[in-house]
């Protein structure tokens, strides 16, 4: 039996937030990041700004030069995690099979759902209903019978869109998707794609597995199925998170360490924080280091014993710090994360 997938994704999540809480924002473009005047970046931007050609992870100051009639917010994660929770309790309403993505997507098994609606079109109707209601906000979502068209569905008729792939329609679907629209291809793998003439689903189709193989690794398996519609991954309620991190852009080169471990201390009181609320422990600690040309590196070490709290985390910072040129060398970014968890 064909599964029945849905995948939801907020619309301009942080952003539409920001315009929610403060109705003088609505209707103006909003970018949520690091300030314009520093070296951060922009975490989302409302659909308003992203005419003038912002998007996320662009830098700030880039953002501003594009659009300098912006308002620049600082994000607020407390809030958008307490909206992406009760968007997930919407979810559960529903089904139990809810595999969050991020605070502001996820994938629904809706084959057997609890409503009974039997058309999964339907469900995603009653949900993006749902979450405007409750929420004030809108979503996207994609339906298919498998997770890669149902994601890649989301994201055609973005804001507050609605597109179903059948079984009947897949093929003509995927033979005209742009290569850049399809799930797991970034601007590398798009890049060699375009060199060996394949701009659309229908090229994709047209390459062996084994030519794929050749080329991308074992990621060459997975860009033939989906070329042919097969993805067989189930959606997981339980997907962990694999570690937990925080980061912070410096708004200047630095090359003292002292001032680098006051920095790391103070990531590392977030990484902490969040592992208490969730009451997890981890055992592998990484250091993660941005230099001024910014060539990133990581260092990880893992513990003998499960770490909780910033002290613990912090013991071996020191350390990881001293195997890197940090110092010799100006840096631009610094993070620390945990993972293991036990």
């Amino acid at each position: 039996m064909l599964r029945k997938i849905i995948h939801i994704d907020m619309d301009a999540f942080y952003a539409s937030v920001e315009q929610r809480d403060r109705p003088e924002l609505k209707g103006k473009p909003v970018i949520v990041g690091g300030d314009p005047n520093s070296r951060g970046v922009v975490a989302t931007c409302s659909y308003e700004a992203r005419k003038f050609g912002v998007h996320s992870a662009m830098a700030s100051s880039v953002a501003y030069r594009l659009c300098p009639q912006a308002v620049f917010i600082r994000p607020r994660f407390d809030a958008y995690h307490a909206v992406s929770e009760q968007i997930r309790e919407i979810f559960r309403r529903y089904t139990d099979l809810v595999e969050p993505l991020s605070l502001d997507e996820a994938y629904l098994d809706v084959t057997e759902n609890k409503t009974g609606i039997p058309y999964a079109a339907d469900l995603a109707r009653e949900i993006l209903k749902q979450i405007r209601e409750e929420t004030g906000l809108t979503a996207s979502a994609g339906v298919s019978f498998n997770k890669f068209l149902a994601k890649v569905a989301s994201d055609i008729h973005k804001p507050n869109g609605l597109t179903v792939v059948t079984p009947k329609n897949a093929d003509l679907f995927i033979d005209r998707l742009p290569i850049r629209k399809f799930y797991g291809v970034g601007k590398v793998t798009e890049q060699k794609m375009l060199e060996m003439g394949i701009r659309t689903g229908a090229d994709l189709k047209k390459i062996s597995r084994e030519e794929l193989v050749q080329r991308f690794g074992k990621a060459g398996h997975f860009y033939y199925d989906i070329a042919h519609g097969i993805d067989d991954r189930p959606v997981n309620p339980h997907q962990e998170r694999k570690s937990i991190g925080q980061e912070q852009t410096l708004s200047r080169d630095i090359d003292d360490r002292q001032e680098m471990l006051e920095i790391l201390g103070k990531c590392a009181e977030g990484v902490a924080e969040y592992m208490k609320e969730k009451a997890i422990k981890g055992r592998t600690v990484t250091l993660k280091i941005k230099y001024f040309d910014f060539k990133s590196i990581t260092r990880s070490i893992t513990a003998p014993e499960p770490l909780y709290g910033a002290a613990s985390i912090m013991k071996y910072i020191p350390g990881l710090l001293e195997k890197t040129e940090a110092g010799k060398i100006k840096v631009r970014l610094l993070g620390v994360s945990v993972s293991n968890f036990v």
